[in-house]
């Protein structure tokens, strides 16, 4: 059976969001016409520990979470991630963050793909001196930085934030937006999504 671990992540990380939790729990396990103990069963966790997480109690360990959306057939990102504004920006030390109880390990979902999204993936190498500006792309896209090393300003032209190594920002690539280093060998993965 899955168990419940306490929390290891950093005091500044997002506390597990419990009750959008627990609401896509109960209709997800209605949607699919099974009980509650059906569900435990099939995700080899406890009852009392399903129960609670319904109820909007618990500290789920990312094994428990993982059991349950294999179980509903949902994925993971359906129970972790909140409306978001239209730019974000999650600190390395931010976010969401679920701890292994087998391990010592820790998952941050930073985004959730929209249904019927495509992502391209790019690895970015800058370095300081001239700002990389972009002109706004097709409608809809939302382009995603996680900044590996060295710092940097990015998106929205009008707004860049600065980033520091696992810092993560999200913004709408349809709008002017750049992307400045500044240090040199400033890396970073960029993820850009069409809806």
């Amino acid at each position: 059976m899955a168990q419940e671990v306490p929390a290891t992540a950093s005091a500044a990380s997002a506390k597990v969001p419990m009750d959008s939790i627990a609401a896509v729990l109960r209709r997800e396990r209605g949607r699919a016409g099974l009980s509650l103990t059906e569900v435990a069963r099939r995700a080899g966790v406890a009852k009392s520990t399903l129960s609670q997480l319904e109820s909007g109690n618990g500290n789920p360990s990312l094994e428990t979470l993982w059991a349950l959306c294999v179980t509903l057939d949902v994925p993971p990102s359906r129970l972790l991630d909140p409306p978001r504004p239209r730019v974000q920006v999650i600190r390395a030390d931010e976010g969401v963050t679920l701890a292994s109880a087998q391990a010592d390990y820790q998952a941050a979902m930073l985004s959730a793909s929209p249904p019927g999204a495509r992502r391209d993936i790019y690895r970015l190498s800058a370095e300081p001196g001239a700002v990389r500006a972009s002109d706004p792309h097709m409608p809809g896209v939302v382009e995603h930085v996680l900044l590996a090393s060295g710092r940097a300003r990015v998106g929205l032209a009008a707004e860049p934030v600065e980033l520091r190594p696992g810092d993560y920002v999200a913004y709408p690539g349809d709008l002017p937006h750049l992307f400045e280093a500044l240090e040199p060998s400033t890396r970073a993965v960029l993820i850009s999504e069409h809806n």
